[in-house]
């Protein structure tokens, strides 16, 4: 019995050892299935993965590609642009040389001529000194004064004649070739005509806040003025205000130091005190960015930062009505435009046109003219001796030593005399007027002079008796320059001289 039990247990052990077996083997490979479908979902994802990247490399490379391509469209546009502006500088070369080979060869024609004419009259000299030795055995320095006298007077009509005529040619060809170049760079400047008030009105949101900008006994009003330097003007005129002051940079300030209290609504000294700090920081900001905005507009650089602030000061200073920032860069693109069609430096002429009137931005503390301080200012700052020649010349102090400072009178009196760009009187007008007048009339032989267009133009009618056609070109050039050296006139004055004889015959 008990060997059948022990039989039976080795019969179950071994079942039992057979099943673990059994089930260690499917452990096994379900563990090694498992371990398999981990490794392919990894290979999956790593494929994935790598897929992914060549992806983005690929689209990486498009990209580049693409902008590659178009920086080479840009480019290629570039360079057929310059070419066609190469081909253009080329022909107009070609054009100008042909002009001056033409004139070559007219004044060669000329020249010719001339010597010619110049041989014939030594032929005839020679003749009639032949024919007076042997007709009235003269000296020979007598005949000779003789002769020369005899000479000048036949040939001075013909002589005062040949001079008019070069003359006239010569002034009519630099005049057309003046008014070309001058035209030229005007057309391709667009500007506006300024109208900037000179006086700051503020508006009031009501009337009860002009009480409020007083204050008790006049303490908020008396703190703003000595803190911003300005004259508060508070008349009967509703809902507004007048800030006065001959300085448009402190006017300025107090305008804005103003509005930030109206939108406040606290009006007392501790707020006023700091509101004109805040705008006078404001200001600071603000003079730089428009000095730079200028600067920008031109295409300048290497400027000292305080050269750019009084730059920027121009903006707020007016010129009979003009702004003197936009007249500047007005005047710097004529320097530059005019400099290119005669041959210049146009960075050099557009420096010298932005600085020319930046002695206006300084204050009293600097002692002279505008020209003058202005051209010791951008000189202290290392600015080119041609710059600072020609902004101290602009206004004929000084000697000018090269072609910039007259390009700057040019381009100056351009942008003074455009139509809109500066207001005169109307008492001012009729002096001026008045002045031409005098000025032509009180010259010899003037029987009448009438000034014409506005003042543009004075015509003078002389005594035909008194004053003979040279005497009246003559006549021309002196009133040109009397009303250049007493009058200061915005533009030109033509000055036209009219000399006219009528003889009147009645048959019976």
């Amino acid at each position: 019995m008990n060997y059948d039990y022990i039989i039976g247990g080795s019969i179950g052990a071994s079942l039992g050892v057979l099943f673990l077996s059994i089930a260690t083997k499917r452990r096994l490979a379900r563990l090694e299935k498992t371990r398999r479908s981990q490794l392919d979902v990894e290979r999956r994802e790593a494929l994935l993965a790598q897929k992914e990247a060549q992806s983005e490399l690929e689209l990486s490379f498009k990209n580049k590609e693409l902008d590659l391509n178009r920086a080479l469209t840009t480019r290629e546009d570039e360079l057929h642009i310059r070419a066609r502006e190469l081909e253009r500088e080329t022909e107009r070369q070609a054009d100008m040389q042909a002009q001056i080979d033409a004139k070559l060869k007219e004044l060669t024609r000329e020249q010719r001529l001339l010597s010619d004419t110049e041989h014939e009259a030594e032929k005839v000299r020679r003749l009639y000194r032949l024919k007076l030795h042997q007709i009235t055995q003269m000296e020979r320095d007598e005949a000779r004064q003789l002769l020369i006298r005899a000479t000048e007077k036949e040939c001075e009509q013909e002589i005062r004649d040949l001079r008019r005529i070069k003359l006239s040619r010569a002034e009519a060809e630099i005049a057309d070739e003046a008014k070309r170049i001058l035209l030229a760079a005007m057309q391709r400047i667009t500007s506006q005509p300024m109208n900037d008030a000179t006086a700051t009105v503020i508006n009031l949101p009501s009337e009860e806040m002009k009480g409020r900008i007083i204050g008790r006994e006049g303490r908020n009003i008396r703190t703003f003025e000595h803190a911003t330097g300005t004259t508060l003007m508070i008349d009967e005129t509703p809902d507004s205000v007048l800030i006065s002051c001959f300085d448009p940079v402190r006017r300025e300030i107090a305008r804005i130091a103003l509005e930030a209290l109206l939108r406040d609504g606290r009006i007392h000294p501790s707020s006023i005190e700091d509101e004109v700090v805040k705008a006078e920081e404001e200001m600071h900001a603000n003079v730089i960015e428009l000095g730079e905005g200028a600067l920008r507009k031109l295409r300048l650089h290497d400027v000292h930062p305080e050269v750019v602030a009084l730059l920027g000061k121009l903006h707020y200073r007016l010129s009979n009505n003009q702004n003197t920032l936009a007249h500047s860069v007005e005047v710097a693109n004529l320097c530059a435009l005019i400099a290119s069609e005669i041959g210049l430096d146009p960075v050099i002429a557009k420096r010298a046109g932005l600085f020319h009137d930046i002695g206006k931005a300084v204050d009293e503390e600097y002692e002279g003219s505008h020209a003058a301080v202005g051209a010791e200012i951008i000189k202290q700052h290392g600015e080119d001796a041609r710059v600072v020649n020609a902004a101290a010349a602009h206004h004929q102090e000084v000697p000018a030593e090269s072609a910039y400072a007259g390009l700057v009178m040019v381009a100056d009196a351009l942008s003074a005399v455009r139509p809109g760009a500066r207001a005169s009187s109307i008492d001012g007008f009729i002096q001026r007027v008045r002045s031409i007048e005098e000025i032509a009339a009180a010259q010899h032989g003037v029987s009448e002079a009438y000034a014409v267009q506005a003042g543009r133009e004075v015509r003078v009618i002389v005594e035909p008796e008194v004053v003979n056609d040279d005497e009246a070109r003559q006549l021309a050039r002196t009133i040109r320059k009397r009303i250049e050296e007493q009058l200061n006139y915005p533009g030109t004055v033509e000055i036209t001289v009219i000399r006219e004889q009528r003889y009147t015959e009645t048959a019976v």
